[in-house]
């Protein structure tokens, strides 16, 4: 198989449809059919089934699309890695959930950029899964976690615990002494998807399962704005609002009947590589 069978591959993975597939990639229809029929050749696999107009991946297909997407990616990293070599004797590659970027990996990246000139840093910000998957196929050196990694060969360090803290706009707590579990239901909770975490999970579970959240995100820093304008309460990593706190943009709201789970950052790593490179200048956490 080729890159370009592979990218063909995708492309019409997502769009579903040869002719807007050759259109777009601006080929010959019969370019895109032979490029899958080679490909399903190789594989030895049915990777799309196929409609009057539109085309669905297969079981197979599924499974074949995370592995070419991840191909692609590898075969880039290369490049990059190699093209890095003509000016930077220094490269790594940084993988972060939202959260962890803005309080711990930020910090470090502005610290070591600041200080030598010879490092490029590549940062990709992911799920937990997702870029534990990257860096078990060497596309990532390290990797700011949510989750911890257990298995042979890699390094699994805890690297921060942090607490959680609920907050909103600074005047707009409805509970100045403190809100009970049952309480929480009846506010405009905005939700921000942890739930592979302890915390996530235990936030989650303060919750009616098909409960129907004003906002529900991804990412916990795409909160802080709409906190800020008063629009809602949200559990949030405290580093991650403790200036916001401090300064008056946002207040914090007491627990009364129940305490919330601590959420600890993992440090991920190859058991063979020197984390120390980066981490060398490493800036004071407390």
């Amino acid at each position: 198989m080729n890159t370009e069978e592979l990218k063909t591959f995708i492309f019409l993975s997502k769009v579903k449809n040869f002719t807007l597939a050759a259109e777009q990639l601006y080929i010959a229809q019969s370019t895109v059919t032979n490029r899958i029929s080679e490909l399903e050749k190789e594989v030895g696999k049915k990777l799309f089934s196929r409609g009057a107009k539109t085309v669905t991946l297969t079981e197979a297909g599924e499974i074949f699309l995370r592995y070419a997407e991840r191909i692609l990616e590898l075969q880039n990293t290369s490049i990059e890695e190699m093209n890095a070599l003509s000016s930077h004797s220094r490269k790594f590659s940084i993988g972060a959930i939202n959260a962890s970027y803005e309080t711990y990996v930020k910090p470090l990246v502005d610290e070591c950029l600041k200080n030598n000139a010879i490092t490029s840093i590549k940062v990709m910000l992911g799920h937990s899964l997702d870029l534990i998957q990257l860096l078990q196929d060497n596309m990532l050196d390290m990797v700011f976690s949510a989750i911890p990694l257990k298995r042979a060969g890699y390094a699994c360090d805890v690297y921060d615990t942090d607490r959680v803290a609920l907050v909103c706009q600074k005047g707009k707590n409805e509970y100045p002494n403190g809100i009970t579990k049952a309480q929480l239901c009846k506010i405009p909770y905005l939700m921000c998807d942890l739930t592979l975490s302890e915390a996530g999970l235990f936030i989650r579970s303060l919750f009616p399962k098909n409960h129907i959240f004003r906002l529900d995100v991804d990412n916990s820093s795409k909160l802080l704005p709409y906190l800020e304008n008063g629009l809602g309460y949200s559990f949030m990593p405290y580093k991650l609002v403790k200036e916001k706190l401090e300064s008056g943009v946002l207040e914090e709201v007491s627990l009364k009947d129940f305490t919330a789970p601590n959420v600890t950052t993992y440090l991920l790593y190859r058991q063979n590589y020197d984390i120390s490179r980066f981490l060398e200048n490493r800036f004071d956490r407390e």
